[in-house]
């Protein structure tokens, strides 16, 4: 069953010590998944988790659909997204009305699916997709400050593993703040970070696709028809996993009781910032360099070493993507985290006792270090990420919330509900599946050039 929580504890203070002592309440439950948030801080959590520096990659995903595919699959990721996670949320706040409050994936999977779906199906691949991301924020933070150091220092000797662990070290610190909720202030920064960094992608498209600095505008397909069709899914691959979330439980975890309404709030604050940076990037970027798009549109500011926008503009939006995409791994570090305290800590100690302290620094210290460790080894990550995207993102974001839905509330099978939840299913999970086909065949296609600690 899921975690009991009593909706009296904002109002009684010594609810927190009565859920210590409940045996089936864990230090994951209690230390990182504390429910004080207000649904604003929901809402900063939620657009740090989906708003996130992977959106520069639209431009690029835009290459292998043109303007009218491109333009559809956000419309249509944003839609489908949006109803997902509220159905999802609906789900978790019916059952918090029957006493039985859910903090996590596997929590849900296991009281809707069974006990095997949580622990066997959902926690792995969520853990994967989850410390996937860290990785991945990781790897682009140290791209990001390479690009900074070549650019003031074009002759410059230092590899990328040096800026990955560099920006490794910098995620060690914030790793060890103590629960979600104590990320609020950092993730409302985030949600400034991630309009700022927008704005400049935007902008720099914008001036560089109306001078004649930039390459010659064109939108056709490149590739024969084979390369064509692996590119669309590709592309989906991609645009999936931008909108991805994979941590709406645990997100709606934070929020103080009662849940009721929060959620759906939370969401309208997230998307009103994912409308505006999504499709303003995506457009301006396509439009600008067309099919000569790069996997991060930041990179096509710099033509073979010549900046084609000042420099502290290039500076300056990169510095911004950076801050962010160490607020954006420490989000997706807690579900890591929440495991890490269940396994080592003790819910029946203080949370800053020695013997809750001590563990917990170590733990996360160690997940840190692997993950750098892995992000400095495989510079090609983004391939192995399209994969974990196809398998994770998907079925937690795209498949799961509906089925979830239609086993709670049991809708007729005449309502236009029932079926819209079959539907989006049975096409996500052909896309899915297609998916990973096309990011394995790119593994395949690209291993030639896999070196450990390439210095790409």
């Amino acid at each position: 069953m899921g975690t009991l929580l009593p909706d009296e504890k904002s109002e009684n203070p010594n609810a927190l010590e009565q859920l210590q002592h409940q045996k089936d309440v864990d230090a994951g439950a209690l230390f990182v998944l504390k429910s004080k948030g207000s649904w604003m801080h929901c809402g900063y959590h939620l657009t740090t988790s989906i708003v996130a520096p992977p959106l520069l990659s639209l431009p690029y995903a835009f290459t292998f659909l043109g303007w009218t595919a491109g333009i559809l699959s956000l419309v249509i990721g944003a839609l489908v997204t949006f109803y997902s996670y509220n159905l999802i949320s609906r789900v978790l706040e019916h059952h918090a009305q029957m006493g039985m409050r859910q903090l996590r994936f596997r929590d849900m999977a296991r009281d809707i699916l069974g006990p095997g779906w949580g622990r066997y199906f959902v926690g792995p691949i969520q853990f994967a997709v989850c410390y996937g991301a860290v990785v991945a924020c990781t790897l682009l933070g140290g791209q990001c400050m390479k690009a900074i150091y070549l650019l003031s220092n074009p002759n410059g000797t230092m590899k990328l593993y040096e800026f990955v662990i560099i920006f490794g070290c910098f995620m060690l610190i914030l790793a060890q703040i103590p629960s979600f909720h104590s990320l609020r202030h950092i993730n409302l920064v985030s949600l400034v970070l991630c309009l700022a960094y927008s704005a400049g992608a935007t902008i720099g498209s914008i001036y560089i696709g109306d001078s004649s600095k930039g390459p010659e505008k064109d939108y056709s397909l490149k590739g024969d028809s084979v390369n064509r069709l692996f590119g669309i899914f590709n592309a989906i691959a991609i645009i999936a996993t931008t909108y991805g979330n994979g941590i709406i439980p645990e997100i709606q975890a934070t929020l103080a009781p009662p849940v009721k309404g929060k959620m759906l709030k939370g969401l309208c604050v997230c998307y009103l910032v994912l409308i505006v940076t999504f499709f303003s990037v995506s457009v301006s970027g396509y439009w600008a360099f067309g099919n000569e798009s790069e996997g991060l549109i930041l990179s096509n500011f710099v033509d073979n070493g010549k900046p084609l926008v000042p420099k502290w503009f290039i500076y300056m939006t990169n510095i911004f993507t950076i801050t962010q995409l160490s607020a954006v791994g420490v989000v997706y570090l807690q579900p890591t985290n929440e495991v890490l305290e269940q396994t080592f800590g003790d819910p029946k100690s203080p949370e800053f006792s020695k013997r809750n302290v001590i563990p917990r620094v170590i733990s996360r210290s160690l997940a840190i270090a692997i993950s750098t460790t892995i992000a400095a080894m495989l510079p090609f990550f983004g391939d192995i990420n399209s994969l974990i995207g196809a398998f994770g993102f998907i079925p937690l974001d795209f498949i799961l919330p509906m089925v979830f839905y239609n086993l709670t509330f049991k809708p007729s099978k005449r309502s236009p509900v029932f079926w819209l939840n079959v539907i989006i299913v049975v096409a996500f999970s052909a896309l899915g599946a297609i998916a990973a086909v096309a990011a394995v065949r790119q593994i395949v296609l690209d291993a030639k050039n896999y070196q450990l600690f390439a210095n790409v």
